[in-house]
Order: structure tokens, then sequence, then C-alpha cells
């Protein structure tokens, strides 16, 4: 997912990847705002319908990634969906579940319940479900929406890669019609290669055709209703030809009506904290990228802590009525913009079909074959997997292109909640180094110019003056880095041995007490040595810090100067005053 992944830094953008990393053909250049659209009832009514098309098939192929019954995935498409359209804040965000917190809530479920027994299965779902929209609340009371933010847009590219090569995997299977004990992501790999030959050419055929009407259908007709077509063609098929009395594997009975109250399992609470987390940091930061990526003007702004309150209440709704964790998806999002839907509305038709499925149509989606769900689940989950993300990211930064590799391989080797817990910290490393290394910088003037920049070797012949050293350091100083920037300085200094050391704080935004201990005693060491610190440049925060410190009176007001040109004036004239 494109946000600048990345919960993520969420300015209202346009995606150019949907939840499951599809693209999106009707966006506009990123950065764009949508423009507003008439908000019709009977456009709401189409977009509702269409998304739903596409939503439910969807929905129960997701509840198949996590190792949950298909009606499962009609009751995420229902209650989470009816909840959000009640109190979210964006127009036209669709809410249900995603390939990615599938694949995460499968991995934790299958920790809780090992065996799949039904019913503890069912229970599991609901507390973790549960657990997730407390999580969210909790962080609407601490105000923790920033939260969503601390995973980097590389990092979440290379472990989204990783989510879709795992989901991809575990489907092939069910495409071939074959069984084996998973074990970890390479040594299904060659498991998977070994039962090759035992593969199903009926249940192939049948996957073979899903990929012909998903493929062909979305590109002569995109946002089509491709899913419902190879759905109902599946079920016709299956119907028609007896295709499970021929060995085809097919979803079976499936409960029909409204679905039953589900409370949560309190002794599950405990096992199920870590994954909840997880869950609810993934769900909340699609679920903010998503609602911004389709802001229209006009639109109101979509709120991080309003969002937390209504996905934290719709999966709280959801888990007591069987529904999985959800969150909002860009990809169904896209079919309700691009059928224009311009209001929640929409949501509440497309909440209206899933109860209708669920009342009316249940016993039909019992005779759909699991390979079709398991191709269902392939076509939407592979655009997770962006190789162009990560040459764009190569091209651009090097240290973050490591950064997704290292994310997605993280994925494969320690699974999916370790995954997520290896990116968060690969993004907080990454971002800890960065600070910890600010840009220290020797500023001379551009020769026959008033232009004061960085020295470079780009341009030479700047000039500089004997005797004066301007050294710029950037952007925050504080406890992380305040030894290092000390050191940087040092350095210089030792280097250029100058009378006067001007620091040009005009780049720095704050600093934190443990640097400003620092710069006092480098100042102390510099005037030991015979030489003078001069400050200039300094923002309101930065001279009242030095004020509250006594530096300001230690140092005298002739040496705290405007800026850096000022520096350069008022040392050239004490050298004249000096010469004469």
């Amino acid at each position: 997912m494109r946000h600048q992944f990345v919960d993520g830094p969420h300015w209202s953008m346009v995606q150019t990847s949907g939840n499951n990393g599809t693209p999106m053909n009707h966006s506009p250049d990123k950065g764009a705002i949508l423009p507003k659209r008439p908000v019709s009832l009977r456009l709401d009514v189409v977009a509702g319908l269409t998304a739903a098309a596409v939503v439910l098939p969807k929905a129960m192929a997701y509840a198949t990634v996590a190792g949950l019954p298909v009606a499962v995935g009609l009751y995420t498409a229902f209650i989470p969906m009816l909840v959000y359209a009640l109190l979210g804040s964006s127009s036209v965000l669709s809410v249900s579940s995603t390939t990615t917190l599938a694949i995460l809530a499968g991995t934790q479920l299958g920790l809780a319940v090992p065996d799949a027994d039904p019913g503890r299965l069912v229970t599991a779902t609901a507390t973790l479900a549960t657990l997730v929209g407390v999580m969210l609340l909790l962080a609407r009371v601490l105000r923790l929406g920033f939260v969503a933010n601390f995973i980097s847009t590389p990092v979440l590219t290379g472990f989204k890669a990783g989510i879709g090569l795992v989901i991809v995997l575990d489907q092939v299977p069910k495409l071939l019609g074959i069984h084996f004990t998973k074990h970890g992501f390479f040594s299904d790999v060659l498991s998977l290669v070994q039962h090759i030959p035992a593969t199903s050419v009926l249940t192939l055929a049948v996957a073979l055709a899903t990929f012909v009407v998903l493929i062909g259908m979305e590109r002569l007709w995109p946002h089509s209703p491709a899913p419902l077509v190879a759905v109902g063609g599946s079920i016709a098929a299956s119907w028609y030809f007896g295709l499970a009395a021929m060995g085809l594997s097919t979803v079976g009975q499936i409960p029909s009506g409204f679905p039953s109250l589900t409370l949560p399992d309190l002794a599950l609470v405990e096992q199920l904290i870590p994954g909840a987390l997880g869950i609810a940091l993934m769900s909340f930061t699609e679920t903010i990228a998503a609602g911004r990526a389709f802001a229209q003007r006009g639109d109101p702004p979509v709120d991080a802590n309003r969002e937390l309150v209504a996905t934290g209440l719709a999966n709280i709704g959801g888990a007591l009525l069987g529904a999985m964790p959800a969150g909002g998806g860009t990809s169904q999002t896209a079919v309700v913009r691009a059928a224009g839907g311009g209001s929640q509305k929409a949501s509440l038709v497309t909440a209206a079909a899933a109860l209708a499925t669920m009342l009316l149509l249940a016993p039909l989606l019992g005779l759909m074959p699991h390979a079709t769900l398991a191709a269902i689940v392939i076509v939407y989950s592979v655009g997770l997997i962006q190789p162009a993300e990560f040459r764009a990211i190569r091209k651009v930064r090097t240290m973050e292109f490591r950064w997704a590799l290292i994310a997605c391989v993280g994925v494969l080797v320690l699974g999916t909640l370790k995954g997520i817990v290896a990116a968060i910290i690969i993004s907080m490393i990454g971002l800890a180094g960065q600070t910890a290394q600010p840009r220290v910088s020797v500023i001379g003037r551009k020769r026959g110019a008033d232009v004061l920049r960085p020295l470079s070797q780009e341009h030479p012949d700047d000039e500089t003056f004997e005797g004066l050293l301007i050294v710029r350091p950037e952007g925050r100083l504080f406890f992380v880095n305040a030894q290092n920037v000390q050191e940087q300085i040092a350095a210089l200094v030792a280097k250029y041995q100058p009378h006067v050391l001007a620091l040009d704080l005009s780049r720095v935004t704050d600093i934190e007490y443990s640097a400003l201990q620092a710069l006092m005693e480098g100042e102390q060491r510099t005037a030991d040595s015979g030489a003078e610190v001069w400050l200039a440049g300094l923002n309101p925060g930065v001279l009242e810090v030095v004020r509250h410190a006594g530096l300001d009176q230690r140092l005298g007001p002739e040496r705290l100067l405007f800026n850096a040109r000022a520096v350069i004036n008022r040392y050239e004239s004490l050298q004249n005053t000096a010469t004469v």
C-alpha cells in the first residue's frame, strides 16, 4: 500500500495502489485531491450495490485466509461496515476485512486455537476483534493516533510484500487440490514443489477458469463485479455438474440467518493481546491511508481521533456478532468512488446486501469451490508485492531500500505477527539512526555574491574567512544526537583552528537539556583554548532555552547575532578595526 503506507505522514493524497496493493487505474497523479462530485442517493445506491458485488466475495475469501468459515466474511462486511458508516469521518470509506488483517488474524488465531476447533475458533475470533476494538478506543483516549505514522513507507512496502508472498503460497495448494502440513515459508515452498505431482486436474481447471474471469473482466471492465461473476459461475457449475461428488472441495454448509451473539473469552485475552496490538496498528494505518486517499474537495477532513473511535466500535460491534478484525480498504473504496458514491449511504447499502445474502443466499454459497475462493484471494493479494516500489525506493535511497528488504524477509522468516514488530523496530532504528547523525555543515560564501551555503566539492571556489569558522547543525538537538554533534564540531575546530567559532542555529528547531549542556561545555572548552563562540540565527524557542540557562549572559549581546551574514559582517568589522 502506498501511503506517504504505510498508518504513515498522511496528507490528502491519492493512493497509487489499493490496500491489497492492487493498482487502481482511476487515480490521478499522486498528491492530487479528487474533485468533488455531487452527492446523489441514486448514485450511492448504485455504488453500494456495485461495491457489494466486489466486497462480499472477497470478504468470504479473506475469511478462509484467516482459517475461518466463509460466513465470517459476510458478518465482517455487515456489522463493521454499518457501524463505521454511522460514526466514521470519511465520506465514502468502505470498512470490512483486508488481506493484511486476514493473514494477521489467521496467524494469531492459529496460535490460540491450534486444533482449529470450530467452537473455540468462534470465541477466539470474537475475543481478538474485541481486543482490537478496545485498543483502538484506548489509543483515542490516550491521543495515540500518531502511532500509525511509526511505520515508514519503505518498511511498510517490504512488510506488505512479505505478507503477499505468504498469502499466495498459502493459497496455491487450494488451487492445485493438494494438502501438506505447513511449517514455515521456505519449508512450505519445498513441500509444495514435492506435492505438485498430486495436483487435482479438476481443481486446477476450476481455479484457471476463475483466474480467466477475474483478470479478463478487470482488464476489459475496471472495477467490474468480477468476483461476483466468478463466484456465481463457480456455484452454477458446481451445482450443474455435481463437482463436489467428483472430488472437488467446496465450502459446504453455511449457516443462514442473522449471526448469533458471541461473547469474548477473558481466558484468551492475555494470549491474544500481542497479536491484537499489531492488528489494531495495521487496521488504523490502512483506514487512515484509505480515508485520506479518497478525500474530495469539499469533504470534511478525515479526523484521526474520530477514526479511532469509529473503527474501534466497528470492531467491537462486529466481534459480538461473529466478525473478524476489520479496517478500511482502499480497493473497495475505489469501487465506491468509481461507481459514483459520495456518502456513507453507499456503505449502508453494501451492509444491507451482506444481510440479504446471509438471510437468503447462504445455502447456495455452500456449493462454492475452495479453488474459486483461493483464486480470488491471490488475484486481490498479489498486488501487495510491488517490485516497482522497491525499485523506486532503491533509486532514491539505498538505506531505505535495505529496510524494505529486511522487513520483507522478516515476515517470511519470523512470521507475520513477529514480522510487524520487526517492521516497527526497523522503522524506529532507522529514525534513530537519522536523528542521531544530523547534518553539520561548514558555511562559506559564493565568491562574488551574497549567497551563503555549505561547503561542498560541487562549489570548490566558495570563500571562507581566515580565523572564522561558521558551522550549521540541522534538525532537533537532543540527547540522542548531542554527543555526535559535539564530536563533529570538535573535529571541525581541530581542523580549521579558528579564532571565532560561530554556530549558525537557524536550522535547529529545538534544543533539549542534554544538548544544551553539551553546547555550554563545548563553549567552555573553546574559550579555554583561546577562541570565542558566537551564536547566530536562534529561533524563538531555542533563544528562550539559551536565556533560561543563562548562556546569553555568559556570551553577552555582542556574541548573539541575528544570522550568519551578521556574523561575517561583525567579524570583518573587528578584523578591519584590528588592522587599523
